[in-house]
């Protein structure tokens, strides 16, 4: 806990050296500098292009932050004011920031209004807009393993679980939404975990360093390296929901940013998430390129 406080001071103080202090004030002339945060992985750098594109388009000039942090550095950083949005999650924000208890049954709109609601009251934080897409945590395997062993659901893992050995994302291990409540609802626990920023975890289990991982739904790599999701049974997950979030008040003082980043609620399906990630993963393209591109074909901007 305290090299996770030392390095988000580390990254709190870095971000105030470079700037990024200000916050930027629709005044019907020039526009301030928007900074936007993203988490550590491909699929957060592409929404992060998206939202400083729209904002772009609107005469506000950015700053993207790509790969800032964990949910706890940019949260940290957003109500410090040290950047101005990021794109959230819904199951997220609502085990990890507001630590709320855990449902019995996961309902995604249930999940989204405490969500919104908790924001609010605890940080005098609002959502922006609902993106439109989930991208779930989940358990996969070795699709060759798990057809020479009949596993297609989480359940299906108990007689095997203490062997293996999970690769997960920073945060997934220690999570109450990840591991612990894995364990909880389903009564059994990996032999052991290792941790490790997306890209490196899946890599993990392409070269059999680890027996499965904490999977993203939205995430191609799981057709490119033939793995199989696991259904999530016992519904021990909640609800993933992506999300633009800002203070309430940026948003008061910017209502053209806010105008602009809702040009992106429901812009985005599943299906066309997982495609962007493929773009990032497969062809290599430039997280920019992507959200640029996509935005252009969406006829949300102009190219």
């Amino acid at each position: 806990m305290r090299r996770s406080i030392l390095i988000l001071l580390v990254l709190v103080v870095a971000l105030a050296a470079s700037g990024c202090t200000d916050t930027p004030v629709d005044n019907g002339q020039e526009k301030g500098t928007v900074v936007v945060g993203s988490k550590l992985f491909q699929e957060s750098y592409i929404l992060a292009h998206m939202t400083a594109l729209v904002l772009e388009d609107a005469g506000y000039k950015t700053d993207v932050k790509q790969g800032l942090g964990g949910t706890f550095v940019n949260f940290e950083a957003l109500k410090a004011g040290q950047i101005q949005t990021y794109a959230e999650y819904t199951g997220t924000a609502y085990s990890q920031i507001l630590n709320l208890s855990q449902l019995d049954n996961w309902d995604r709109q249930v999940v989204y209004n405490m969500t919104e609601k908790g924001l609010k009251q605890q940080d005098g934080v609002m959502i922006v807009s609902n993106l439109g897409f989930e991208d779930a945590y989940a358990i996969a395997v070795k699709e060759d393993w798990a057809a020479e062993h009949n596993v297609t659901k989480i359940s299906d893992l108990e007689p095997y679980a203490a062997e293996m050995t999970i690769g997960t994302d920073p945060e997934f291990a220690t999570r109450e939404d990840g591991l612990p409540r894995i364990q909880e609802v389903y009564g059994f626990g990996f032999k052991d975990y290792k941790q490790a920023v997306a890209t490196v975890m899946y890599e993990a289990i392409k070269n059999d360093e680890v027996d499965a991982i904490s999977a993203y739904t939205t995430d191609t790599r799981n057709e490119v390296f033939n793995l199989r999701v696991l259904e999530d049974d016992k519904n021990a997950l909640p609800p993933y929901d992506a999300i633009l979030i800002v203070t309430e008040e940026f948003a008061q003082n910017n209502p053209d940013a806010i105008t602009a980043m809702q040009k992106l609620d429901g812009a985005i399906s599943t299906d066309e998430m997982r495609q962007l990630n493929y773009q990032f993963d497969i062809d290599q393209k430039e997280p920019g390129d992507i959200a640029h591109d996509f935005l252009v074909e969406k006829g949300i901007i102009e190219g």
